[in-house]
């Protein structure tokens, strides 16, 4: 049980790491409140408000009486298309927060950032904060995400609210509705035969209990006076790998066979930009990008990893899940899943 009980709203709590922060507060014994819009409730002892984050009035009314707000809420979406839906969510649900926090003189706001803010389609090889945030334009995602930031940071401490972006890289673990679900899609339908590039580039990953600490911690640390005031902090497993090297080892470990040829980058990257533009003509689609947009396809082919010593020295967090851990908890938890039994079962069939 905490030393101090807070009254806690989490914004896009049913999701992956949304409902993982749920559990992460609810556990250490606060009060948590989910704002989200159509998800499912998945606990007894947690509010549950069905409530678009675009909406100002629903918004505000619900964060009335909060103590902190730990904002998640987000459309991820890597494609050139749909931007004015990404915006709106990404960046004007922000700022939907930030009035409620002003009008409600909410003491500590958590903003769920993203480590794209400071990608620019280049190597970043253990990056830190000090890293300007990017001025080219790489997807809608990274840019409301940037904006969404650099919003709340500013606002820290200019009311009674302190604030605190945290920015992982890659999260995965049981549950993930994503990155893993795309990974098996592809090795099911025979297209993770190839890497693409020479799997030379490292990237960061991040086990989803180890970013639940952070936030947990980062939250406790919200106090006026503390370093973590206004900052921000890449939070990663600090265990760099080459993305098709982390790809291979969870589907080894599923049963499918390694990952042996390889797909120049400049086929991949024109197959990517082909079919963005398929499907901006069409519309475009939103949480349907299956790991092939142009955004995607660079950050395989580029060193992106990130320096994790900041959240370590101003609020002593640590990554207690290593990646070979996080990993193996992760395939037990795929194992006992229907659906990829029966994806291994026709596996070892055929």
């Amino acid at each position: 049980m905490t030393k101090t009980k807070r009254k806690i709203l989490v914004t896009g709590g049913c999701g992956f790491i949304g409902s993982n922060l749920v559990n992460g507060f609810a556990d250490t014994g606060h009060e948590v409140t989910v704002l989200d819009f159509g998800g499912k409730p998945f606990r007894n002892d947690v509010k549950f408000l069905n409530l678009n984050i675009c909406d100002r009035k629903a918004v505000l009314d619900a964060c009335a009486g909060m103590d902190s707000i730990i904002h998640n809420a987000s459309i991820v979406h890597t494609k050139h298309n749909q931007e004015d839906i990404v915006w709106d969510v990404n960046y004007g649900g922000t700022l939907n927060i930030i009035e409620a926090c002003k009008q409600h003189r909410i003491p500590r706001l958590v903003y769920i950032s993203s480590a794209s803010a400071v990608y620019e389609g280049n190597d970043i090889e253990y990056g830190d904060e000090t890293l300007p945030y990017s001025t080219i334009s790489q997807a809608p995602y990274a840019d409301s995400k940037i904006q969404a930031e650099k919003e709340v940071l500013a606002f820290s401490g200019t009311t009674v609210t302190q604030c605190c972006a945290i920015r992982p890289h890659v999260v995965f673990g049981a549950g993930d509705n994503r990155f893993m679900p795309a990974i098996l899609q592809k090795a099911r339908e025979g297209k993770l035969k190839r890497a693409i590039g020479n799997r030379d580039k490292l990237s960061d990953f991040t086990y989803v209990s180890n970013l639940v600490d952070a936030v947990v911690m980062a939250e406790e640390n919200l106090l006026k006076g503390s370093p973590v005031c206004g900052q921000a902090y890449f939070i990663t497993n600090g265990e760099p790998m080459a993305f098709f090297d982390f790809v291979e080892k969870v589907l080894v470990e599923l049963g499918y066979p390694r990952i042996t040829g390889k797909v120049p980058y400049w086929l991949a990257y024109t197959v990517a930009a082909i079919v963005e533009g398929i499907d901006t003509l069409k519309g475009g689609t939103l949480n349907a990008e299956n790991g092939l947009t142009r955004f995607s396809v660079r950050y395989m082919v580029t060193h992106h990893y990130y320096s994790i010593e900041k959240a370590k020295r101003d609020f002593g967090w640590t990554p207690r899940v290593n990646l070979t851990e996080g990993i193996r908890l992760t395939v037990e938890a795929l194992k006992q899943d229907a659906s990829v039994q029966r994806q291994l079962s026709a596996l070892r069939a055929a």
